[in-house]
Parts: structure tokens; C-alpha cells; sequence
């Protein structure tokens, strides 16, 4: 028996990389010698995630701006003053606003694969962002002559294309980061915002085969930035009915940092479906302490209570660094934890 492991996303960027980005932003660094910093970043992290013995790795989205934007760098079509994400420490994120038509992504996540296939020796899988998260993008007031129906048209065609070229290029799998499902239920309580989330995710999974599904997941947490979080106060048991309704294979749920693991576990055995592998937290990126390969075999023994052994995975609750700028977790921690991982996994296995 194995139980599958795998990385959520991204690595905190080393520092000549994060001063690389803000001297390209000032005007001082040329676009070469901004990818020499990212491609010298890219495999130094590479090889530090095989070196965990992770089987499947990822680029550690160290060419991402951020996970939730990379499709929208270089659209001119854009002003700043967009959603606004808060976190519980006090601090936020925003959005950019959508100011005219037609949509179209500038950016693709393939683009990203490619490039660490070439220096990767392990399945490298993709992480993609929502349709739905793209979604906010549209403002509260129609756009003149492009309304938000033609703009959902062609942000589903868009995200298709986002997920479908990462399969094409070779990505041990999809995963789809749907961060906003939690968040969701704090801008409304009553769930529509959430459902309408998921039939819009559904329109764009409802273009893959049975068989290309089982290479697509889905990725809940309730955020991880500068070592805070968005919407870790709203009740799982709120968000989980309705987010295993996502036609995918694979379903990543933050665990580790749940306050009641066990009651979340009993919700995912009552929800999820017998086609769907469950990849449960058992890593808090958040937590600056490195958790010991003892205390991830127990969370994941105590996952399988709940969820078959042969429908299980374990990963980390979130990336590291979803935004470019955050190093709030160093790289030693997070290859700490992502080796810790590893090593508990297998030792749940050997239990098991």
C-alpha cells in the first residue's frame, strides 16, 4: 500500500530573487536579468524538493507574481482598486478591476511547467488559479458593451485553456487553488456566493473527460499570507458539503492548523465521493515550528479513520509563499516541513 504525497505550491523566493523583482518593478534590472534570477531560483528549488524525497514536486511558483494573478501580468485592461481580500492580522490584498473587454489571459501555467520539466527528475504537477477567483475581477457595475455573461464565456474558455495546456505539457496533474470557497461564506453566509463558485468551476471541469478529471484537483484553505489567514474562523462543516460537488479527482484540504481536525474528518467521510482522493494537511505553514515525522504519521493515522488508506493522500495545508513578496516562513522551514511530511507519510504507511 502507498498513500500518495505531494507539495500545495509555492516556496518562499530566496532574496536575491525578491530583490531582483523589486529592482525590475524601479525600472533598474532589464527582463533578462530578472529571468537569470528566476531561472538560477527555479533550480536551487527544484533540487532542494527532490532532496526531501518528495515524489512529486512542484517549481515552487517562483515565477509566479503571485498564485492568484499570474494570468492577468500585462493586461492593460486593469485599474488597482479591485476587491480587497482582508486577513486577520490586519492586513490586505486587492484585486485589479476589470475596465474593459474582451477578456483574455496574458499568461498561461504551462509556461511555468515547461520550465521546471527541464531540470525536474520527478512528476512535476501544476498548480492553476480558480475561474471563480478570476471571476472578481468584473465589477459590481456592468462594463459598457461587455457584459458579465460575455465575460464568464470567455473566462471559462480561458481557464479550459489554463488547465488543459498544463496537461498537454505533461503535468503529473492539475490543481485548481480555490481559496476563495471559504472566504465565500463570510462575504455571504447563505451559501449562494459558494454554490454559484462551484457551478462555475463545474462549467469549466465539465469540458474535461472522465479520465483527464482524474488528473484534475482542487485545492481549500483559508488563506496563508504573511503568516495570517482570511476565513479560518468560517465552520468547514459549511464549506465541505458543497465543495466536494466539484467534478475532480483529487481534493487538498488544509488540516493541520483546523482547530478540530476530527470533526472536519467526519464532514469529508460523510461528503466526499468514492471517485475523489482525499489529500488531507498534516503541514502548517503558518506555524513556524517544523513538525516531526511523528506527529504527521498520527494526523494521517488519524485521517484514515476516517477516509480508506487507498483513497488517501497527505500534503501541506497551503503554499509557503502564495504572494511573491511574503517571507514571513524561510526556505530552510519550508523544506523542513515538506521533508517531515515525507518521512511521516511513509512512516503512516508502515503503521498501516
Amino acid at each position: 500500500m502507498t498513500i500518495p504525497t505531494e507539495p500545495i505550491g509555492s516556496i518562499p523566493r530566496p532574496g536575491y530573487l525578491i530583490e531582483a523583482l523589486g529592482e525590475h518593478a524601479a525600472g533598474r534590472l532589464d527582463a533578462d536579468g530578472l529571468g537569470e534570477s528566476r531561472e538560477q531560483a527555479l533550480v536551487e528549488t527544484i533540487k532542494r524538493l527532490e532532496e526531501t524525497g518528495s515524489p512529486v514536486i512542484t517549481d515552487g511558483e517562483q515565477g509566479k507574481p503571485s498564485f492568484a494573478t499570474y494570468p492577468l501580468a500585462g493586461l492593460t485592461s486593469l485599474a488597482p482598486d479591485g476587491v480587497i481580500i482582508p486577513f486577520a492580522d490586519g492586513h490586505t490584498r486587492q484585486l485589479p478591476r476589470l475596465t474593459a473587454g474582451p477578456f483574455r489571459y496574458q499568461a498561461y501555467a504551462d509556461a511555468y511547467l515547461r520550465e521546471a520539466k527541464k531540470y525536474a527528475t520527478r512528476p512535476v504537477k501544476q498548480a492553476v488559479i480558480a475561474a471563480s477567483a478570476i471571476s472578481l475581477v468584473y465589477p459590481g457595475e456592468e462594463l459598457a458593451g461587455y457584459g458579465k455573461e460575455q465575460f464568464l464565456a470567455d473566462l471559462v474558455n480561458e481557464a479550459e485553456a489554463d488547465i488543459r495546456r498544463s496537461l498537454d505539457a505533461g503535468a503529473d496533474s492539475v490543481q485548481i487553488d480555490f481559496t476563495e470557497a471559504r472566504l465565500s461564506l463570510k462575504l455571504d453566509p447563505s451559501g449562494g456566493l459558494l454554490k454559484s463558485f462551484v457551478d462555475l468551476n463545474n462549467t469549466v471541469l465539465d469540458r474535461f473527460s472522465e479520465e483527464e478529471r482524474k488528473r484534475i484537483g482542487v485545492h481549500t484553505c483559508p488563506g496563508g499570507d504573511q503568516d495570517s489567514v482570511h476565513s479560518l474562523d468560517v465552520d468547514y462543516a459549511e464549506l465541505l458539503p458543497t465543495l466536494f460537488r466539484l467534478n475532480v479527482g483529487n481534493v487538498y484540504v488544509q488540516l493541520a492548523s483546523e482547530a478540530d481536525p476530527e470533526r472536519a474528518l467526519r464532514v469529508i467521510a460523510e461528503h466526499s465521493r468514492p471517485e475523489q482522493r482525499v489529500f488531507v494537511g498534516v503541514t502548517d505553514p503558518i506555524d513556524p515550528r517544523v513538525e516531526t515525522a511523528e506527529e504527521v504519521r498520527d494526523r494521517v493515522l488519524q485521517a484514515a479513520r476516517y477516509i480508506p488508506p487507498d483513497r488517501l493522500g497527505t500534503c501541506d495545508d497551503c503554499g509557503f509563499s502564495p504572494f511573491a513578496d511574503d517571507t514571513s516562513t524561510s526556505r530552510d522551514t519550508a523544506f523542513a516541513k515538506i521533508a517531515a511530511r515525507v518521512e511521516g507519510t511513509r512512516l503512516a504507511v508502515e503503521s498501516l
